[in-house]
């Protein structure tokens, strides 16, 4: 044969090896790509969250395949035009989290807030936590818009923190998600620990007074009245509070089954596999593994651990001035933060040790919604001080 053949062959072979993700792989791809095998397997081994670990670890996977990025493939998604970045307009934008926030209204009871309307004061005190880690970021350098999309991971509220990170600091949206997200999923890790070792034996077997029976009328005026007071007052969080809201009315009104169904499940699903595969794909290592990103994780575990401190204490506050038949367990004091309902799942189970017949879980639960529209009004003040 013509050794010009072979020669065009090997040019070819060339060529095409220069196209395959192992010509342009690094270290940080591989250390990505570990990172959301990790994901996937908290999500299968330990069922950490996995409706929300298996779309992020699978998106990361997704985001360090590494191509060439001179070729102008448009399959990333950072490449504009390529499907991957017109499914991240959606984080971007801050579509996502809205529609996420109108799904957990239309699952959410709010009977047990209702039932007992003191316990809003645990999702407030949980807060501090966001208020600390702004402190922080700004004590680190960072511009004090980016000190508050950073400072929202202290809320364990995913959509909440890409809500607010697209608007103030859209260049650090992947750390912030990635990082809320973690700490959301970790919840049954890093609470246990801070809860044990802020109260005593005698204050985890508490016995607090069974939630009143709510009728359907309050709980429908619920989401009226909670609409008009929280947006009065902070009228930057309406795009959350009022699709929580929205969804909540779906749900109790009575008449909206089937569109609250659609809310609570088949949209709200839809939402997440897209939110989750895209958060997850703009962790390229190219863009992500930086100073920031390991300082913004650093932060939001400080925020974390700082908001269930607050709401654990605050609990303990709470019953200097209460009577001594209608005390508060610290142990629900966790749950201020917004991880619905996993910190509630949480107060229960550390409970449930110290006391196999006392359940926690409804009076959990009330801080925990609370927690939910807490994060909510927090992200709207920092909007509305920093954009």
């Amino acid at each position: 044969m013509d050794i010009g053949f072979f020669s065009f062959i090997y040019e070819q072979l060339v060529e095409f090896a220069g196209h395959t993700a192992f010509s342009n792989l690094t270290w940080g791809h591989v250390v990505m790509i570990a990172v959301g095998l990790f994901f996937i397997n908290l999500a299968i081994t330990k069922h950490y969250e996995p409706l929300l670990l298996i779309p992020i670890g699978f998106g990361i996977i997704i985001g360090n395949i590494p191509f060439d990025l001179e070729a102008d493939l448009q399959i990333g998604i950072y490449e504009e035009g390529s499907v991957l970045n017109m499914l991240y307009f959606g984080v971007q934008r801050g579509l996502y989290p809205p529609i996420i926030f109108l799904g957990i209204g239309a699952m959410t009871d709010f009977s047990s807030l209702l039932s007992k309307p003191r316990l809003v004061l645990l999702g407030a005190a949980a807060q501090f936590g966001i208020f600390a880690a702004y402190s922080f970021s700004l004590f680190l350098g960072f511009e004090p818009d980016q000190a508050g999309a950073i400072a929202i991971i202290g809320g364990a509220d995913g959509p909440t923190a890409i809500f607010l990170s697209s608007k103030l600091a859209p260049e650090f949206i992947g750390p912030i998600a990635i990082a809320a997200y973690s700490y959301m999923a970790l919840v049954p890790v890093i609470q246990p620990p801070i809860m044990r070792l802020l109260t005593t034996k005698k204050e985890r077997v508490i016995r607090m007074k069974p939630p009143r029976a709510v009728p359907k009328q309050e709980k429908i005026i619920f989401p009226i009245v909670g609409i008009l007071l929280t947006t009065f007052i902070m009228p930057t969080a309406l795009p959350l509070l009022g699709m929580l809201f929205f969804g909540n009315l779906l749900k109790e009104s009575g008449v909206t089954n089937r569109l609250a169904e659609t809310a609570r499940s088949s949209l709200v699903d839809i939402v997440t596999i897209f939110l989750g595969l895209t958060v997850g794909a703009s962790t390229q290592a190219t863009v992500f593994l930086t100073t920031e990103s390991l300082m913004i994780f650093g932060l939001g575990a400080a925020a974390f651990v700082i908001a269930t401190f607050s709401g654990v204490i605050f609990a303990k506050v709470m019953n200097y001035f209460s009577p001594a038949d209608d005390r508060i367990n610290p142990l629900i004091g966790n749950s201020g933060v917004s991880a619905v309902p996993d910190s509630a799942r949480v107060s229960q189970h550390i409970g449930l040790e110290y006391d196999k017949t006392n359940h926690l879980l409804m009076h959990a639960m009330a801080a925990n919604v609370s927690g939910v529209i807490g994060s909510a009004i927090a992200a709207g003040i920092l909007l509305s001080f920093l954009a």
